[in-house]
């Protein structure tokens, strides 16, 4: 099983997917191998159809999990074990409309003005000025603040892609207010305060 875990690794990595892609497909495909208790690529096309049949009527899993195992069984299928099984064409995740949660700006200043850590609360504030995601806002350095240009650059976005977002006056301004109270280097929002000797 180790050798097959590190040709499927293998293949997915040749693939140029994300790199918490291959993880997840890996988990997929040793989920099966577990509910049926035997290697992955001893499983038929039929138990495979049982399989996920059993993820939606039984285990009732998130669409976005489905997805997941989609993917990473077609994959292992199809491109490393090249069994092109008809099965795959007939499994569609229902796709559900949900409106998202919209909050007022009250709101959300109510709930930022919860967070009593300085550092906690900025990086908060950042990631809701600039629509970033939460990884996006974490891993901020100094470098990526262009206040001349009034941009911010996040690096290794969605698909591992840079980007540039607009960065308004306010949030600007509570940054530079941030930055005298911390300024250790090259991050924001480090994990740990470090002493930069600045």
């Amino acid at each position: 099983m180790t050798a097959l875990r590190r040709r499927i690794a293998e293949d997915l990595q040749l693939r140029g997917l994300a790199p918490r892609t291959p993880q997840c497909s890996l988990d997929a495909v040793k989920h099966r191998a577990q509910h049926y208790q035997r290697a992955p690529n001893h499983i038929r096309e039929e138990e495979l159809r049982r399989y996920f049949l059993y993820l939606l009527n039984e285990k009732q899993i998130a669409e976005s999990s489905l997805h997941i195992h989609l993917y990473g069984s077609r994959f292992f299928y199809e491109r490393t074990l090249r069994r092109p099984w008809p099965v795959f064409a007939l499994i569609r995740p229902r796709h559900r409309q949900k409106l998202p949660v919209v909050l007022s700006p009250q709101e959300v200043r109510s709930l930022l003005a919860l967070v009593e850590h300085l550092k906690a609360r900025m990086c908060l504030k950042m990631i809701y000025a600039c629509g970033l995601r939460l990884r996006e806002g974490t891993q901020l350095q100094v470098s990526d603040i262009d206040p001349q240009r009034m941009l911010v650059r996040v690096r290794q976005g969605k698909m591992g892609k840079d980007r540039y977002v607009p960065l308004a006056q306010q949030p600007l301004d509570l940054l530079r207010a941030y930055w005298q109270h911390s300024c250790s280097r090259p991050w924001l929002f480090p994990a740990r305060q470090r002493r930069s000797g600045l």
